[in-house]
């Protein structure tokens, strides 16, 4: 097993907390810190000069010099630093303090003196204006809900930069009113549950509790189809205690919606708000978030029916719990405005110095609902810190081999608007010569790493996780940690971050990664700097150890002569989906299309492992020219397999996503979380000859990435 690196906070003119709880550095580590302290102090008094080299023209003996200084220059009192700046004020996209924001960042990069852009868009984003809920119990008491949160600790506020009051963003206009139906977590078994006693939510108003498996947009939809008039939805967190109200959007996919499928630049073309492909991002019945407190208060006036037995005991639903319709009337408004508001990405480029062609991008987004401490400025700090690193190594004498981006996306919290829009306007480019997206938005929530990813990247993330010291484990590696709690790498069919442009539409392989599994204060006003040193991560150790992680990982995949994907991980995951699916279809259905098609790409990506050990027990030269060919071919071919996997069509009800291995399915209620095409089909119940269509689909999607893995004609 590999050396952990240790990720101490230690470079020389940075203050550092002085409280630690880790085994001090070995001595080499020292020297390491010396030798940094000696070229940035060469720096400082030589600013016009080139500094001394630290790192010889043999890249091998690079490798754990390299490691070693990116990981010693590590400071959590400077993350910490940048968060509590991040974190002054509320920085909601479209908004005044946004570019307070968008300034720092940009400020924070330009005087590392990296090369920095600032990509801008025109986007349609929707603020509300005026929100109301009153609720008429049986005995005819009426009882009007305060929608606001408001953070404990009054400092971390702002008179000039108010918290946005919590709202559905992209919610229609209007008003509703009705008998309260309760109906658990939205999902279509949850509606069947109350068909089998005998309730309707035609014309009522339906109270649903957030869940795992169907976000707020779905809740909205399924609701409307059911004929309800408004949706009230509650999260069981309650914000920490505080009453918090989680914000969000219920925007159908990803995107500007009136830029659907193309990018929306400035000046460029925008559909109207009654353009059929607009209004069908759109719900049609308006939402509203409610705080556990207000959905407690309406659950215990409910009459009716009792709630399905199923529902019964789970979370706050007692045994005795009604469900409605009773006599408890709610009446809900919301105002909204729809406003076309110019968003703005910053990219930084490192140019490689042998491929520059070839791009390795970090990526985080910058906007958030509040304050943001967590969701997103956890992993805008890190970013940030990264960056300060990597320019350190940069005055050190290093370049990377092939180009590193540092991205920092705005509108996130819209629908991953920034990013997929930039994937749009860059999805050529990107499709020739992206390597890998590296993305990080809530960087700590809480303990224990976890990480998504596409399979090729599995080996390389684990080989980063043994390089760094687990933050709350003295003398453990985050791997030893992740591994001894059974955490898996997980595959990123989801839809919730930045990565799903780049993975879904564009078929870059991706990394998704964050401490923590889930924190109480999610889109809530007390999302805040104070939550975060009094919770999250006191003392910044979680912080290092993600930016740690991130890093490394940039670096292995911009400096490794040869791309580190390892497909044949990725044959093994094919072909445990395709042993699930046959298990799911019972026989009904066959799935010797898969079969074959999956047996043909395990064939290839074992015979191209076997190729790229054999280069990699050849001498490294650049000046080896027949060698840097064989290298340059082969890394194309690595880099293009997951594109391979995109099919032209998309997903049938969801065609923007193209990915037929790994993308969202169209029905909230697909058993499967690979494959969403034959999911979809199953889930529907569609014929045999619809889902024996849908598997062929997937069998031809992995023959092209084994034809592209293998390179040639037929």
């Amino acid at each position: 097993m590999s050396q952990p690196l240790t990720t101490r906070p230690t470079v020389a003119g940075i203050s550092i907390f002085p409280f630690r709880h880790h085994q001090p550095p070995p001595l080499c580590a020292f020297l390491f810190i010396i030798v940094l302290f000696v070229a940035t102090f060469y720096t400082l008094h030589h600013p016009n000069a080139s500094p001394p080299s630290l790192f010889s023209r043999n890249p091998h003996n690079n490798d754990l010099r390299l490691r070693r200084l990116f990981l010693s220059s590590a400071s959590n009192a400077t993350i910490s630093s940048y968060l509590r700046e991040l974190t002054r004020h509320p920085h909601l996209a479209g908004t005044k303090p946004s570019l307070d924001t968008l300034h720092y960042v940009v400020n924070h990069f330009q005087s590392l003196g990296l090369d920095t852009h600032v990509a801008d868009y025109e986007a349609l984003l929707s603020y509300p204006t005026h929100i109301s809920v009153t609720a008429r119990f049986s005995n005819t008491t009426t009882m009007e809900f305060d929608l606001n949160d408001v953070p404990g600790d009054s400092s971390s506020s702002s008179s000039s930069s108010p918290v946005v009051r919590p709202y559905h963003a992209y919610s229609p206009s209007g008003s509703a009113q009705g008998n309260v139906v309760f109906v658990n977590h939205g999902e279509e078994r949850d509606y069947r549950a109350l068909d089998s006693i005998g309730v309707s939510v035609k014309g009522c108003v339906v109270l649903a509790r957030k869940g795992e498996n169907l976000g707020r947009g779905g809740i909205v939809k399924i609701a409307e189809t059911k004929g309800a008039l408004g949706v009230l939805i509650y999260a069981e967190n309650d914000g920490g205690g505080f009453g918090g109200i989680e914000r969000g959007t219920v925007m159908r996919g990803i995107g500007d919606p009136v830029s659907p499928g193309w990018p929306g630049v400035v000046g460029g073309e925008k559909l109207s708000l009654d353009d059929d492909l607009v209004t069908r991002r759109f719900p049609k019945i308006l939402s509203l978030p409610l705080s556990l407190r207000n959905a407690e208060i309406v659950l215990a006036s409910l009459g009716g029916a009792r709630a399905p037995v199923e529902w019964r005991n789970s979370g706050r639903v007692g045994s005795g719990q009604r469900g409605g319709p009773g006599r408890t009337v709610i009446n809900m408004t919301f105002q909204g405005e729809m406003k076309m508001k110019k968003i703005h990405n910053v990219v930084v480029t490192i140019r490689g110095s042998e491929e520059a062609d070839r791009y390795v991008i970090l990526g985080n987004h910058r906007d958030a609902w509040t304050y943001g401490a967590v969701d997103p400025n956890s992993g805008t700090s890190a970013l940030l810190d990264i960056s300060r690193r990597f320019a350190l190594l940069l005055k050190s004498g290093w370049r990377p081999r092939r180009t590193i981006l540092l991205c920092s996306w705005d509108a996130e919290e819209f629908g991953m608007i920034g990013s997929t829009e930039w994937v749009e306007e860059n999805v050529l480019n990107l499709g020739a010569s992206a390597v890998a997206y590296l993305n990080v938005d809530c960087a700590v929530q809480g303990s224990g790493f976890f990480a998504g990813a596409t399979p090729q990247l599995d080996g390389l993330l684990v080989e980063a996780l043994k390089l760094v010291q687990d933050p709350d484990a003295v003398g453990f590696t985050v791997e030893e940690t992740f591994k001894s709690q059974n955490n898996i790498i997980q595959r990123l069919s989801r839809v919730d971050s930045d990565f799903s442009g780049f993975l879904h539409h564009a078929g870059i392989p991706s990394i998704d990664m964050y401490y923590g599994a889930d924190y109480p204060v999610y889109h809530t006003a007390f999302d805040s700097y104070d939550w975060m040193i009094h919770n999250a991560d006191p003392l910044f150790h979680r912080h290092v150890a993600m930016a740690g992680i991130w890093g490394l990982l940039g670096i292995l995949l911009a400096d490794e002569p040869l791309i580190p994907f390892d497909y044949t991980s990725y044959a093994q995951e094919l072909h445990a989906h395709r042993d699930t699916l046959s298990k799911l279809l019972k026989g009904k259905v066959s799935v010797d299309p898969l079969s074959m098609a999956i047996q043909e790409f395990s064939l290839v990506a074992k015979e191209v492992t076997d190729e790229a050990k054999k280069l990699k027990e050849k001498s490294y030269s650049k000046d080896d020219v027949v060698a840097a060919a064989k290298r340059r071919e082969l890394n194309d071919r690595l880099m293009l397999v997951e594109r391979g996997f995109l099919d032209a069509e998309g997903i049938k009800g969801k065609e923007w996503f193209k990915h037929l291995v790994y993308g969202p399915a169209a029905e909230p209620e697909s058993k499967l979380g690979f494959f969403p095409g034959i999911a979809d089909a199953i889930a529907i119940n569609a014929s045999e000859g619809v889902i024996e269509h849908e598997i062929w689909r997937v069998a031809r999607a992995i023959q092209r990435a084994s034809k592209a893995l293998k390179g040639g004609f037929t």
